[in-house]
């Protein structure tokens, strides 16, 4: 069995949405990861992976704080 991890998805979207979304969230003091399954796949040698399809992850104890400044960024 794996590990729990301290982070959960925020979002799912383009690398331009997500990377938009990171420096709003760093600004204002929220670390975040990113995860993309197409890319990682392709550098491994195999495909796999949707294109766009990029998720956001921060820790669960900053998910209060993020999901609202993420609804109103993207809105």
């Amino acid at each position: 069995m794996f590990p729990k991890s301290e982070y959960e998805r925020v979002y799912t979207g383009s690398l331009i949405n997500v990377q938009f979304l990171q420096t709003v969230l760093q600004d204002r003091g929220i670390n975040s990861i990113t995860r993309d399954d197409m890319k990682s796949g392709m550098m491994a040698g195999f495909g796999g992976g949707i294109p766009d399809h990029i998720q956001l992850f921060v820790k669960k104890a900053d998910m209060e704080e993020a999901l609202p400044i993420i609804e109103k960024s993207l809105s």
